[in-house]
């Protein structure tokens, strides 16, 4: 098979790891060097647009990036993702579709492009896909592959660590590999870092490891700095081959980062907010915002769209919601632009490197 344009997933493996609210635009500006196994290796600056919205049944998410690189030829690199709930459960258990199309071009190269498609089962923090993934590389003919998957997430309570664990087996060409992906995440109120350590098992492709790290840092809510090093395996799909690679740069975000209003000491553990019963499926819920001018609430209810809550004097905030009995997730709006998640309340990760409170109607 053919070797398609070298990779520039080095400079989008900073692309922004958090989401503040649940919906997010940003733009990163950065450079990069890219050093392949024969020891050629190439520099470039890059803008990386990104977006996603997600809700507790859906994430949609795009990202890019455009580089200028040596000698003055120029590459792109475009990724979308979407995964969605079904509407029903079996058990416990929820099905859930996701997708994901990629594609590349260099100016003094040729283009490829990758889709895959995974259905899955998703129990707790486990889940279970079965689906297709294909690739065509430019004059090349295509090619198509079985991929199974199992993956697993844990969250550290109740510290910002989470833990996770991807395994992937591929039929490609009359012949299985196998990829473990094993990952660890820190999501701080200003510092989000992630580690990823890969490894490939292949008796006729042969076996390979690689690693790769990311840190990012909020100077304030809508400006981070950011830094990634290590490497990554060759995809057989797109023709990009085995490279490492080093990228820093700075990434403007559209919508605010939710930070924490106070920081619980470590040794306490969080309760959710259970809402005040008003009668059937009314309940009210109300919180302490000092200084605020006007506080509104988002959540799993409402498809994150902030309704206003009643000022009652002395800092305090209310509103009554019609919910039935359950777990719902949610975080504050206060001022209309600072997504905010409330002091002594549980928090779980967003998936997407932010937090949400837990609100418990019993």
């Amino acid at each position: 098979m053919h070797l398609g344009p070298v990779s520039f997933s080095a400079f989008l493996a900073i692309a922004p790891i958090a989401l503040s609210a649940q919906q997010q635009a940003s733009l990163g500006v950065g450079a990069g060097v890219v050093r392949y196994a024969g020891g050629s290796s190439f520099s470039a600056l890059t803008l990386a647009p990104a977006a996603q919205r997600f809700t507790t049944a859906t994430y949609l998410g795009a990202s890019g990036a455009v580089s200028w690189l040596e000698g003055g030829a120029a590459a792109l690199q475009g990724r979308g993702d979407i995964w969605a709930a079904l509407p029903w459960r079996a058990r416990g258990t929820r099905i859930a579709i996701s997708s994901t199309l990629a594609a590349s071009w260099r100016s003094d190269g040729i283009g490829s492009a990758s889709g895959l498609m995974v259905f899955e089962a998703a129990r707790s923090n486990f889940a279970l896909g079965a689906g297709v993934i294909s690739g065509v590389i430019e004059h090349e003919p295509g090619v198509e592959a079985l991929r199974l998957r199992a993956r697993g997430w844990w969250q550290a309570d109740p510290t910002p660590v989470q833990l996770s664990l991807t395994t992937e087996a591929t039929h490609l060409l009359g012949v299985w590999y196998t990829d473990v992906v094993g990952g660890l995440t820190y999501d701080g109120s200003r510092t989000v870092a992630s580690m990823w350590v890969t490894g490939r098992f292949s008796g006729t492709y042969g076996s390979a490891g690689a690693a790769s790290a990311s840190l990012q840092y909020f100077v304030t809510p809508t400006i981070a700095v950011e830094a990634a090093g290590g490497n990554y395996l060759r995809d057989p799909f797109q023709g990009l081959p085995r490279a490492g690679f080093v990228s820093g740069g700075i990434r403007l975000f559209a919508a605010r980062r939710a930070m924490a209003v106070t920081t619980a000491p470590a040794r306490v553990v969080l309760q959710p907010l259970v809402a005040i019963p008003r009668g059937g499926d009314t309940v009210v819920v109300r919180f302490r915002m000092p200084g605020a001018h006007s506080v509104a609430i988002a959540g799993s209810w409402n498809d994150w769209k902030p309704d206003k809550l009643t000022g009652l004097g002395g800092d305090i905030w209310e509103r009554a919601l019609r919910l039935p009995r359950g777990t719902y997730y949610f975080n504050l709006v206060v001022d209309g632009r600072e997504w905010v998640v409330p002091s002594g309340i549980a928090t779980i990760s967003d998936g997407m490197g932010g937090q949400i409170a837990v609100l418990n109607v019993l």
